[in-house]
């Protein structure tokens, strides 16, 4: 027998092998010639179908059928004798792969359409999606309803831009103000991956820093990814990119610009015509090309923490794509959380900061004062505020606008006995009173019953007092001691992007502090106590990252920029505002936090449901060797709701074990259809 005959039977052998792995589907369905196997994630996001499925290819779905794109699949449907489709919803899902045989032996229902042909799941963000579905205990098909947006076919009809050139690398700027600026930057331009945590100065130049950094990369013939915790702070960026590389070099991902050109410039990006983005949280998950570097500015804003199912952290996902992708990573804050503080610790990453005596020379003058002290003059007693504060208020007002920050939004948010301080609970369901406009009685801020006759269980005393006084009562009170000054509030309901320069009152709340045109010629911080003395672990970290936000928009103190912090002048956050040294608190706290065995030092996951269900989930959870079980406890913000809540702690390196434990668990909870619901949350950022 010749070679060529040879050749042939053995093509031959292989052509009938593949005709018999071929999977069989309803009787007259052409199947696709090659590769007739789709496999799909089913978009159901349901633990125990986290897990892909084979559907038959038709052969005029060839084509179009490719890894990535969208499809519509009957989920549930069964093929009966008669070669016919039987039972089944349609469901969106996401074709993974192109397969020559299904392992499934019985018949395949078909694809039923490709939703589109656009490739939007690639398989670097699929691996980085099953890593954070893994991470945190949850499904592929949740973590993907994060990473990808909604579709717009008239967003697909237009074609992306061609890409532009590599820009040259950029010179140092604002980043020569700290001693490893530049060689950050040049590692970033030689096409390296460095790793930092970046305690940026004070005053408004870390937009440009950032600008820079991405140049810097770009330069260097990879991508970048900047995820910023809101609005205010993406336009800032925006700006700083726009004026240092010029349009069309950078794509924009933030729920203002809408779901159409939002899915518009998310495929420029996935196209490979964008390879530099900015944006809000779900920027973290943007399929960029090359990725070369990831920045997350303010790590410890809670906005980075995701409030939707499985609940991931943008820092945790950009440290998981950066070991994916072989990225670099800027960790970058006016202050320092505990988890960069131990990134530090364990050499993973770098520090970038400047040298005391530049922050010295930039930051403001910062005072402290008690709100015990007593007012001296009528004027700053109507204004509650200390006499120290409203004295750097009146002379702050001849030289530009003055910031006061307050805990909370609203009139009186929270009320107390005007006695003993004893909460102000609603009779009927427990919840918190509250106070809107002064002539109207209090309301319980759960249920919305009205107290017109409250009196204190604990003393008698029928007088009530606020507990925090929220945005809107401080502006009237301080709007009556500076009659002629012009005041403006800036909360949820209405921020401020920013204010001129000219003498005003600025009210704000924590986060919602608008930029100043030269800065704020001083800031007040009220209320610091009602920060400080917060149920939670990360209080402390919290009230100082929202202190500093607000510091550093103020003027230098060799412009006479001051700030007067109401709190307890020798509380651990206020003396490290007064020093302007965020890394010195981290690394305080890091040591505290390892003593207690508490996070990131360890690693915790929160389980939170009915006291039934807390139950059973314990009862049937495999907890690693040495794992601890605190609780089960009330679970705070039950809103009438019998909740409670109970927090697993594992050692390090076990974390990926807890996860897959309390999965395992919700799934065998879930083939009971009358198991309760429990919330799972993996390194939780409350931990009250």
């Amino acid at each position: 027998m010749s070679s060529a005959d040879g050749a042939g039977e053995q093509l031959a052998f292989i052509r009938e092998t593949v005709r018999r792995a071929r999977p069989r589907a309803a009787r007259g369905l052409e199947l696709a010639a090659e590769l007739p196997v789709a496999r799909v994630l089913v978009d159901k996001g349901v633990l125990s179908l986290d897990q892909y499925f084979d559907y038959a290819v038709p052969a005029a779905m060839a084509e179009e059928a490719r890894p990535g794109v969208r499809v519509r699949v009957r989920f549930g449907a069964r093929v009966g004798a008669s070669g016919r489709r039987e039972g089944g919803a349609l469901h969106d899902g996401f074709l993974v792969e192109r397969l020559a045989a299904s392992d499934y032996p019985g018949p395949l229902a078909p694809l039923a359409r490709v939703v589109s042909p656009e490739p939007v799941l690639t398989p670097a963000l699929l691996r980085l999606c099953r890593a954070v579905a893994d991470r945190y205990a949850g499904t592929l098909a949740d973590v993907l309803q994060l990473a990808v947006p909604p579709r717009h076919a008239r967003a697909e009809a237009v074609p992306s831009p061609a890409p532009l050139p590599s820009p040259p690398a950029p010179d140092p700027g604002g980043w020569s103000r700290y001693p490893q600026g530049p060689a950050f930057l040049a590692s970033l331009a030689s096409g390296h991956a460095p790793r930092a945590v970046w305690t940026a100065l004070p005053g408004p130049g870390w937009p440009h820093e950032i600008a820079r950094a991405v140049a810097a990369a770009l330069a260097g013939g990879r991508g970048a990814l900047v995820v910023l915790p809101d609005g205010r702070a993406v336009a800032r960026v925006d700006a700083a990119l726009t004026e240092l590389l010029g349009p069309g070099r950078h794509a924009v991902l933030a729920a203002e610009a809408g779901p159409e050109d939002r899915y518009r410039s998310w495929l420029a990006v996935s196209r490979g015509s964008v390879r530099a983005v900015i944006g809000t949280r779900a920027t973290v998950f943007a399929p960029v090309r090359d990725l070369g570097l990831l920045v997350v500015w303010s790590d410890g804003d809670g906005s980075h923490s995701d409030p939707n199912a499985p609940y991931p952290h943008v820092r945790e996902v950009a440290l998981l794509r950066a070991a994916e992708e072989g990225a670099g990573v800027l960790l970058g804050g006016l202050s320092t959380t505990v988890e960069a503080a131990q990134l530090l610790r364990t050499g993973w990453a770098r520090p970038l900061a400047a040298e005391r005596e530049t922050v010295r020379a930039l930051a403001p003058r910062v005072r402290t004062v008690t709100d015990l002290d007593q007012a001296r003059d009528a004027a700053a007693q109507a204004a509650r505020l200390p006499s120290v504060a409203w004295e750097a208020a009146r002379e702050a007002l001849t030289r530009g606008p003055v910031l006061i920050q307050v805990p909370r939004r609203g009139y009186l948010p929270r009320l107390s006995c005007g006695r003993c301080r004893t909460p102000a609970r609603c009779r009927p369901c427990g919840g918190p009173l509250e106070a809107g406009a002064a002539d109207t009685p209090p309301t319980c801020s759960w249920c919305g019953t009205a107290e017109p006759d409250w009196h204190c269980e604990e003393c008698g005393s029928f007088r009530l007092r606020a507990q925090v006084v929220g945005a809107r009562r401080t502006a009237e009170e301080l709007g009556k001691a500076f009659p002629r000054v012009p005041v403006r509030t800036s909360g949820r309901d209405a921020v401020l992007a920013d204010v001129p320069g000219t003498p005003a009152l600025v009210i704000a709340t924590p986060g919602a502090e608008p930029v100043a045109d030269g800065g704020y010629a001083a800031a007040l911080l009220l209320d610091g106590w009602a920060l400080l003395t917060r149920p939670d672990l990360r209080a402390g970290e919290e009230t100082l990252r929202r202190w500093l936000t607000a510091a550093a928009l103020v003027r230098p103190a060799s412009a006479g920029g001051a700030v007067v912090v109401v709190a307890e002048p020798t509380a651990r956050p206020v003396q490290a505002l007064v020093r302007w040294d965020p890394a010195g608190h981290a690394g305080i706290e890091l040591d505290e936090r390892e003593q207690l065995r508490f996070p990131p030092v360890s690693r915790m996951a929160s389980v939170t449901g009915s006291p039934q269900a807390v139950t059973d989930l314990l009862n049937l959870v495999r907890l690693p060797e040495g794992a601890d079980v605190l609780g089960p406890v009330p679970a705070p913000g039950g809103r009438g709701e019998e909740l409670e809540r109970a927090l697993l702690r594992v050692a390090p390196g076990q974390g990926a074990a807890l996860a897959s434990a309390l999965k395992a668990a919700q799934i065998a909870r879930l083939a009971l259809r009358t198991a309760e619901p429990v919330r799972i949350r993996i390194d939780p950022t409350d931990i009250g």
